[in-house]
C-alpha cells in the first residue's frame, strides 16, 4: 500500500470516531423517529428542493406539510398509534409522504413489493393485521382480485392515490388525495410522542420457508442505518442530491436513499423504475451527486455503450450493496466515482457492514460481534463438532455469518415468532448464547492498512433462498407452488449462475406424476405465470426420473446445483424460459452456449 492510500485511510478517522460516538444505541424510550426528522429539515431548509419526480418539485417545508395531511387525516379515519397500515405503491412523492405522515402518528406502514398478486398479496396484507390498506392506482386491478379474501371493508377502509391529475380507477376505495386535501397541514402534536422502540416498518422478505415474512423494523433501526449513510457512508449535507431509483419498499432505497435524504436535508430525484439509457443524462440534467445502488443495477450500466466523457457528471459517491468486484472497479473509473460505500445487511438482521473506509471489493467492517463458522453446502446444515459447538473457519476462507444477539444488537425478527426463532442459532460457541443466522457465506479480505479493523466480503447465499432480480426468492415457497401443478410430483428448486449477472436464477429439478410422458408446457408456463411473480419463476425446468433424498428425506441440491442447466453433463431434457419469452422451450446446445456467451439477453 502506498502513502496516498494511508492518507485516505487516515482521512477516515474523525468521520469513524464521531459515527462511534453517535451509533450508540440509545434508549428504546428516547422520542425520535423520521417523522421527526423531516420536521427538522422544514425548519431549517424549508425553502430548499427535498424531492423531484416526473416534473414535479417539492421543497421540504411542502413535503412535510403533505405528511401532515395525511397524519390528520388518517387518523380522522380511525387510525391510531400501534396499528398497521398497508401501503403498495410505486415510487413517487407520496409514497414518502405517506410513509413520513404515518410515521408521525406512531402507525406503523406495511410496504409491500408491487410485483405482489394473489395469495402472496393477500397474505402480507393479512399477516400484518392492517387496519386499512392505501394503493396507487397501478395496484387497483392486483388487489380488485384479492379483497374479496381481506377483512377489510369496501368503501371504508381501502384508499386510493391516483396519478398526478388523473382519476380513481377503482368504485370501492376512498380517493386519499381529495380527502388529504381538506386536512390541516400542521404537524400533528403525536409526532413528540413516538419513540425509537416503535415499530416504524414492515419491509417483507422472502425467508427460508413459506410465504414472504413481514421484517420489523423499528425507528431506532431505520435511523442508526440513515445516520450511517449519511455521516460516514456517502457524507452527504443538504447541498447534496440523491439519485434513487431502486423501488422504495426495499430497505436499501428507503434507509439509505430516502433516508440519508432525511436526515441530512439532502434532496432526491426519484424514478419509479431504473433506466439505463436515461441514468447518465438525469444525474447530469438534475445535479445528482449520490447514487443508492444494487449490484444488479451498476451491471447493467457497465454493460451500456461506452462513450469517452461517462465520467463527466456530477456523481462523488455512491452507497448500496452488492457490487461484485468483476463490476467494482471498472465501475467507478467509467463514471468518476471516487467513494463506494458498499454495505452489507438485511431488513430483518442484527447487524450491518459498511466499506466507510473506501477500499475496494469489500462489504467494509462491523462494531458488532459476528462469527463465520463451517457450513456445509451440499447438505444445508452447519457443521458442529462433538460437543454441538459451530466451528470457526480459519481467515481467508468462507463461512456462515452469524451475528451476536445482545441488548445493543437486537434482532427485531418477525411478526411470526416461530418464524423468528428459525433465524436463530443457539448455543453456537458456548451455552447459552444466541446467533441470527444470516444465511449468508462471507470471507475476511486483506485491504492492507485498515487501522486494525478486519474486512470483510460476501460470498454467496446459502441454503433454501437465493437472489434474482433484486429479490429474495424461498426455493422452498417456489416449490410448494410448482407442487400445486397436476402434472408434477415433487420438485427440487435452487438458485444457479448465469454468466454476466448477478445473483442466482431460479431452476427446478421436477418429477412427473405417474402416467404423465411429457410436461405440457403450455399449460405450466401460464400457471407460473398466475401463481408466482415474475422474478421468481424458475428460468430453467430440469426432468428427472426421481428426485435424490439424503437419508432423512432431505431433498440433494448440491449436485444439481453444481451441473446447473449443462445439458452436456447429463441426459435429462431441460427447458428454459429466456427473456421475452412466454412459454418454456427445449433447451438446446445453441441456447447454452448462447447463454454461456452472455448473449443470453438476462
Amino acid at each position: 500500500m502506498g502513502v496516498k492510500d494511508v492518507v485516505s485511510v487516515l482521512a477516515e478517522v474523525p468521520t469513524l470516531l464521531k459515527l462511534k460516538k453517535g451509533m450508540v444505541p440509545r434508549p428504546t424510550s428516547v422520542a425520535d423517529c423520521f417523522g421527526a426528522r423531516v420536521e427538522a429539515n422544514a425548519k431549517t431548509y424549508g425553502h430548499r428542493c427535498a424531492i423531484r419526480f416526473e416534473g414535479q418539485e417539492v421543497t421540504w417545508a411542502e413535503f412535510n406539510a403533505l405528511a401532515n395531511q395525511y397524519a390528520h387525516y388518517m387518523t380522522d379515519q380511525g387510525v391510531v398509534r400501534g396499528d398497521t397500515v398497508s401501503v403498495i405503491m410505486e415510487n413517487r412523492i407520496e409514497f414518502l409522504a405517506l410513509l413520513v405522515g404515518l410515521n408521525k402518528i406512531g402507525v406503523t406502514a406495511g410496504l409491500i413489493n408491487t410485483n405482489l398478486t394473489g395469495k402472496p398479496l393477500t397474505h402480507c396484507i393479512t399477516v400484518t393485521q392492517s387496519k386499512k390498506c392505501i394503493f396507487g392506482s397501478e395496484i387497483s386491478a392486483a388487489l380488485n382480485e384479492v379483497k374479496a379474501d381481506l377483512e377489510l371493508t369496501e368503501g371504508e377502509d381501502y384508499f386510493e392515490v391516483p396519478g398526478l391529475g388523473q382519476e380513481p380507477t377503482t368504485n370501492w376505495a376512498k380517493n386519499l388525495s381529495d380527502g388529504a386535501d381538506q386536512a390541516s397541514d400542521a404537524n400533528p402534536e403525536g409526532t413528540a410522542l413516538t419513540t425509537l422502540g416503535e415499530i416504524a416498518l414492515y419491509i417483507f422478505t422472502s425467508g427460508t420457508t413459506g410465504l414472504p415474512k413481514a421484517a420489523v423494523l423499528s425507528n431506532r433501526r431505520y435511523l442508526t442505518s440513515a445516520d450511517m449513510a449519511a455521516k460516514a457512508g456517502v457524507k452527504c449535507t443538504e447541498q447534496d442530491r440523491m439519485y434513487i431509483c431502486l423501488p422504495l419498499y426495499h430497505g436499501t432505497g428507503l434507509m439509505v436513499g430516502a433516508g440519508a435524504a432525511m436526515v441530512s436535508g439532502a434532496s432526491m430525484f426519484i424514478r419509479r423504475k431504473f433506466s439505463a439509457s436515461n441514468f447518465l443524462q438525469e444525474v447530469r440534467d438534475e445535479g445528482c451527486t449520490l447514487l443508492v445502488y444494487i449490484g444488479e443495477l451498476c451491471r447493467y450500466l457497465a454493460n451500456t455503450e461506452a462513450k469517452p466523457d461517462d465520467h463527466k457528471n456530477p456523481l462523488r459517491a455512491m452507497m448500496g450493496n452488492g457490487l461484485r468486484p468483476d463490476v467494482w472497479t471498472g465501475f467507478k473509473k467509467r463514471f468518476g466515482v471516487k467513494r463506494v460505500a458498499e454495505f452489507y445487511g438485511a431488513s430483518e438482521g442484527n447487524v450491518a457492514f459498511a466499506n466507510l473506509m473506501n477500499r475496494d471489493c469489500t462489504v467494509g467492517m462491523t462494531s458488532a460481534e459476528v462469527a463465520l463458522v463451517r457450513y456445509d453446502v451440499d447438505n444445508d446444515e452447519i457443521v458442529r463438532d462433538a460437543e454441538g459447538r459451530c466451528l470457526q473457519v480459519a481467515e481467508g476462507e468462507p463461512g456462515l455469518l452469524l451475528g451476536k444477539i445482545t441488548q445493543d444488537t437486537v434482532f427485531e425478527g418477525y411478526t411470526d415468532p416461530e418464524a423468528t426463532e428459525k433465524k436463530i442459532v443457539r448455543d453456537a460457541l458456548e451455552t447459552g448464547d444466541a446467533w441470527f443466522n444470516s444465511g449468508d457465506l462471507m470471507r475476511t479480505v486483506d485491504v492492507g492498512f485498515s487501522l486494525g479493523y478486519p474486512h470483510y466480503q460476501f460470498v454467496d447465499r446459502v441454503g433454501d433462498t437465493f437472489r434474482w432480480k433484486s429479490e429474495n426468492v424461498s426455493t422452498n415457497e417456489v416449490g410448494e407452488i410448482i407442487n400445486g401443478f397436476s402434472q408434477v410430483k415433487f420438485c427440487n428448486v435452487y438458485g444457479v449462475e448465469i454468466p454476466g449477472t448477478d445473483g442466482r436464477a431460479g431452476m427446478a429439478a421436477i418429477t412427473l406424476t405417474e402416467g404423465v410422458s411429457a410436461l405440457d408446457l403450455t399449460e405450466f408456463s401460464a400457471y407460473l405465470r398466475a401463481e408466482l411473480p415474475g422474478y421468481a419463476i424458475p428460468v430453467f425446468v430440469r426432468i428427472q426420473p426421481d428426485i435424490d433424498v439424503t437419508g432423512t428425506f432431505k431433498m440433494v441440491k448440491g449436485d444439481l446445483r453444481k451441473q446447473a442447466y449443462d445439458i452436456r453433463q447429463f441426459d435429462d431434457p431441460v427447458y428454459a424460459l429466456l427473456p421475452g419469452q412466454e412459454e418454456y422451450q427445449v433447451l438446446d446446445i445453441p441456447s447454452l452456449e448462447g447463454i454461456e456467451s452472455r448473449n443470453g439477453g438476462f
